[in-house]
Parts: C-alpha cells; structure tokens; sequence
C-alpha cells in the first residue's frame, strides 16, 4: 500500500525557514512529509509529528532519529505539548491518507468491501455502522448536506431508514450499494456514494472542529515569523482555512469619526497553490489540493 505525500516538496520549501527550528507535523500519515522535513533540518532542529491513527503512529515510531518524536494524538490537542510561541513552522496535510482507503478493513472506501468503521483512531468512539443504526433520519440528512454537499440527501436517508429497518448496515458495500440503488442519477461519472462516504467521515471522525481547535491552538504557539501551511482536499477545509486566517475588523461606532480597522496577525504569503500536471498524472488525489501559506507577523 502506497502513499504519495500531495505537493510535498513545495510545502516544505515554504515551511522549512529555519534548519534549527522547531517544526511541527499534524498529520503524519505515512511520514512522506515528516522525511523530508527531517532531511533538511540540523541536528539542532526538531520535529514533532501527531497522528490519532493507529497504523500511521505505529509506522511513525520506526523513524530512529533523536531530533524528531510521534505522538498518538489528535492535533487539537497539541497545546498539551508546546508553550506559548515556540514553534517556527507547523504543516496540515488535511483529509485521508490513501492507505485508509487501500485497506479495506478499515472501512473507508464504497468499492472494497469491509466492516463499516470509517474511525481514524478505531480503538476511540463508536464505528459509523453503530452510530447508522440508531441516527435521526433527519440528522442523516443534514450530515448529509452539511458534510457532503449532497443533493439528494433525504433520498439517500430515506434509502438508509429502509434498508436498517430490515437489518443492520454492518458493511461498506451494503451502504455503496443501497445509496447506488436509491440514486436519482444513474449515469454520473463519479460513484454515487462518494460525497455521502466523505459526510460521513467527517462527522464521525469530527474533523472539521478538531482542525479549527488545532489552529486555534497554532495561532497560539506559532512565532513570530513562522508559518502556517496547509494542504486541503475540499471546500470545507479551504473555507474554514481562509476564514481563519481573514484579518479581524474592529469596527468603531458611526458617531466616531474613524475609519474601521483590520488588525491583521497574519499575512497570507502564498495563495491556492494546486498540483502540477505531472503530479496529478502519477496522483489522482492531487487533483483537488489547495495549499496556502500564511506567516505570523
């Protein structure tokens, strides 16, 4: 199973400013951005990596390096590590790693069958066939909306309402299958299932709050001068990235004669930087990234 790290060298061209620093990756995945990273700091820089993922912490620890150290953990919480202003440059490679969906038993991909789990921490929380067989319809069909931009949303819930009345959804395929069979549009070239699998995801594993938690945190622990990169794979993310990071107004009353003014903490210095073709060619999943870099200032 292999992973191709999505705009690997640009990202660290831009967050390596500092060979001495002290970095951090939120999201090891495979490592293919923590090895580079490593590759081009001193001995006197470090790293430290987080991943929630079991496997991917697993693989983490087979790096023998002093300067760098894995933690199994969300990256919401990686205040519990770092004081305030201490760190040079933090990297988010938002979304999945491909392995998830490689391995079938981790029950991410709608064309490979397996248990229907979808948790990246699976020995955390509940799987997402559990949490199926006792949701609100109509909390299915805004997770639906919310997470998936999914139009046929209550068509797809009334389906699922159906099929578990007659026997628990325990499987991947079960679930491709019976969102295939209710959708209106029999003829479209992505799978029919592909934006209800991504809401799902992410609500089970309550992606989008742990990211604002996380950045929340970086705007903390970032110094002055360092920089924030970050790699997104939908819509989602690239809004709540560029809402973040969007000066705050302070707004005076009418009566005051004064202009409102942005108060500005960081500077976004490179904007929607996409894939090349030659990369998209060798990874399909390149095609959607949008990476952004943003310097404390």
């Amino acid at each position: 199973m292999l992973h191709f790290p999505v705009l690997l060298e640009e990202s660290i061209d831009f967050l390596i400013d500092d060979i001495n620093g002290h970095y951090i990756d939120c999201t090891f995945g495979r490592g293919g951005h923590s090895e580079l990273i490593l590759s081009k700091l001193s001995n006197k820089g470090t790293l430290s990596s987080f991943d929630k993922d079991p496997d991917a912490f697993r693989f983490g620890k087979s790096i023998k390096k002093k300067n760098f150290k894995i933690h199994h953990d969300s990256f919401k919480n990686i205040g519990k590590y770092f004081d305030d202003e201490s760190i040079d440059g933090i990297l988010y490679d938002l979304g999945t790693c491909s392995t998830h969906f490689d391995d079938a038993k981790r029950g991410f991909s709608f064309n490979k069958e397996g248990p229907l789990d979808m948790r990246f921490n699976n020995h955390e929380g509940i799987p997402l066939s559990k949490w199926l067989q006792n949701a609100d319809k109509n909390e299915i069909i805004e997770i639906l909306y919310k997470y998936g931009d999914e139009k046929h949303a209550k068509v797809i819930a009334n389906a699922i309402d159906k099929a578990r009345d007659r026997n628990q959804i325990l499987t991947t395929i079960e679930l491709s299958n019976i969102i295939q069979e209710a959708y209106p549009e029999k003829n479209k070239k992505t799978h029919p299932a592909t934006k209800s699998f991504q809401a799902f995801r992410i609500f089970i594993n309550n992606e989008l709050d742990e990211f604002k938690e996380s950045l929340d945190i970086s705007k903390r622990i970032i110094k002055k001068g360092g920089l924030i990169v970050t790699i997104a794979f939908h819509s989602l993310e690239d809004n709540l990235i560029k809402n973040f990071f969007k000066p705050n107004v302070k707004l005076f009353p009418k009566d005051i004669p004064l202009n409102n003014q942005e108060q500005k903490s960081f500077k976004c210095i490179a904007k929607k930087i996409r894939a090349s073709n030659e990369e998209i060619n060798k990874n399909k999943r390149a095609r959607s990234a949008i990476m952004r870099v943003f310097q404390r200032i």
